[in-house]
């Protein structure tokens, strides 16, 4: 049989020994962790006995994510389970792997191993039926991240990934999830999010792969060893940093050379896991999900004193020329014929198109969180939970001048961090209000507000009121490594609990809303999209169009394509956000009460 050997497994002095292993670089652990032979989903379904495959279906990507019943052996008896896996490629055989991939539908049919909203659909088809049977759920890990393309955007692959999460936070059933291989960025956390999380002993579980770390940080891929280190990305340093349960041991070593060692190994670890998961009462199973997300994340706290030398209120809103009704046109604004456009801009009319220019949809600013307060909130009601006021960021991967952004932030943004939480009124209403400041490291999703949007929940539950959060960020914070993505389901496992105390959720869709954010809070509750908002979705449109190779189309990533594409049902200018959010609040205690 033929093998593929990586550049290290080809030298003379290499063996596969604990020791040698762990004197390889971080990128070759990375390199090590989807090494085309490692054992794949399909693979390790011998583990389980009365297998069978449900909710096949032909759409692009249905074979990216597979779904099985089947039944695990434990020393108290055998249970039923429901097995989600990503499986990301046909086989582990390379020497038939290469075969296969000769045929081109066939390669496109497996689409890099990035699952798409198919595969998606038929991962929550599958939490649905588990419910259904009072199957425990049981997710396989194993994804370069999910689809980067126009057409998984199109097919709203933020909110499947979303409701993925949301599914897995609320449902009857116990969850446990397995690492198996790489679990990279969104790709992976759609589905990692249980109330027992394993891995392989030398998988990797990460929010950027280290070529794209390395491209952003020191803009180049050539130091994607360097990006790989500080990012602390193997399951040992996620068990570390408590973002993994347990690791399942590899005992003869890596389980692309020693399959049948790891197999074993790994079913005496999920039987062990499945058996105290099921000892607990169903009733006490979402009680029991609550206590371990709470636990969830670091953060540090800053003192009183010290906020007030950053703490100030910034607007981010244009002021009104004094003297003339137009502002300078910003440069390079060319019409959709191409031709450069040097007149000055009617303010009232850039005013009335929520600050995007009606030429070329260049945004001349992006409101800061305390400007949405003063839009949401009726004036001077605001008031900052004293629970999230001092909590701030924690360095906890010492990640290259981390500490002096955030300190830049803090002055940019006169704020501790990127989220403010506070008790409010709208219209006289009492509300929960949460908001995001684009201008704090791009409002990137982090511990913090993983955090403050937990503390956040408690007070709307305690206040018994409605909970409204401002989403904004061009995804999670890379600077806080895995630790900051599986802060996000922590989030929807947060909301939910808001959701069973039949208090209405409504989240706010701003420009931007990307990646992390979106597939959080983004997705959740009722969704109202700020009228002209761009850059909504799970892929940049940059990084679409770097893998792709061509432009996206006209308007992508707009309210207005999200409304075609049937994904934005309410869009409100600005200024209306306080008078639509109290019709909904209104809307919503009628149907409760009725």
């Amino acid at each position: 049989m033929k093998h593929f050997f990586l550049p290290f497994e080809k030298k003379q002095d290499f063996s596969y020994s604990a020791e040698n292993i762990e004197q390889l670089t971080e990128y070759e652990k990375y390199q090590l962790s989807f090494h085309p032979e490692r054992p794949k989903y399909l693979d390790y379904l011998k583990i389980f006995d009365e297998v069978e495959v449900c909710l096949e279906n032909n759409m692009h990507g249905g074979c990216l994510i597979q779904t099985h019943r089947a039944m695990l052996d434990t020393p108290k008896g055998s249970l039923k389970v429901m097995l989600i896996g990503q499986q990301s490629a046909p086989t582990s055989d390379f020497e038939r792997l290469q075969a296969l991939m000769q045929n081109n539908d066939l390669a496109k049919q497996w689409n890099h191993g990035m699952p798409t909203p198919a595969s998606y659909e038929r991962a929550l088809q599958a939490i649905r039926l588990a419910e259904k049977e009072n199957r425990l759920i049981i997710t396989m890990i194993d994804t370069p991240g999910a689809d980067p393309t126009e057409e998984a955007e199109t097919g709203g692959i933020a909110w499947k990934i979303g409701n993925c999460m949301q599914a897995l936070a609320e449902t009857p059933v116990p969850t446990i999830s397995v690492i198996m291989n790489r679990g990279c960025s969104g790709g992976a956390i759609a589905l990692s999010g249980c109330d027992r999380v394993l891995a392989m002993e030398y998988a990797t579980y990460l929010v950027i792969s280290p070529e794209a770390c390395s491209s952003i940080l020191f803009r180049t891929r050539a130091k994607a060893n360097h990006a790989a280190e500080i990012s602390q990305i193997t399951a040992r340093e996620a068990l570390s940093h408590g973002i993994v349960d347990a690791l399942v041991a590899e005992p003869e070593g890596p389980a692309h050379r020693f399959a049948e060692a790891a197999m074993a190994s790994l079913k005496k670890s999920l039987s062990s896991h499945v058996m105290e998961l099921a000892a607990i009462p169903s009733k006490k199973i979402f009680s029991t999900r609550v206590e371990r997300w709470r636990a969830i994340g670091q953060w540090d706290s800053i003192e009183e004193p010290d906020m007030a030398f950053f703490e100030h209120n910034i607007s981010k809103c244009l002021k009104k020329p004094s003297d003339t009704l137009y502002i300078k046109r910003h440069k390079g604004c060319r019409n959709s014929d191409g031709k450069k456009i040097y007149d000055p801009v009617f303010f009232p009319a850039l005013l009335d198109n929520n600050y995007v220019c009606p030429e070329c949809s260049y945004r001349y600013t992006r409101l800061s969180a305390k400007d949405y307060i003063e839009l949401v909130l009726d004036q001077c009601s605001f008031r900052e939970h004293s629970e999230t006021r001092y909590i701030i960021d924690r360095d906890i991967l010492h990640f290259p001048q981390y500490l002096e952004k955030l300190e830049e932030a803090r002055v940019a943004t006169g704020l501790a961090s990127a989220f403010i939480t506070g008790d409010g009124t709208i219209l006289g209403r009492d509300v929960v209000f949460c908001a995001t400041d684009f201008g704090f490291l791009g409002g990137s999703f982090c511990m913090s507000t993983g955090e403050k949007i937990w503390r956040a929940c408690e007070k709307a539950i305690e206040r018994d009121c409605p909970i409204i959060l401002q989403a904004a960020g061009g995804g999670a914070r890379m600077h806080e490594g895995c630790s900051s993505m599986v802060s996000i389901p922590k989030v929807h496992v947060a909301l939910s609990r808001v959701e069973k105390a039949s208090l209405p959720v409504i989240t706010i869709i701003t420009d931007p809303t990307l990646g992390g954010v979106a597939i959080g809070i983004g997705s959740r509750g009722i969704q109202l999209f700020e009228y002209n908002a761009g850059n909504i979705g799970f892929s940049g449109k940059r990084v679409i169009e770097q893998y792709n190779g061509k432009k996206t189309s006209p308007d992508f990533q707009t309210t207005r394509w999200l409304k075609q594409h049937g994904h934005a049902k309410h869009i409100v200018k600005p200024e209306n956000l306080r008078h639509r959010i109290s019709l909904l609040i209104d809307e919503l205690r009628q149907n409760s009460d009725s």
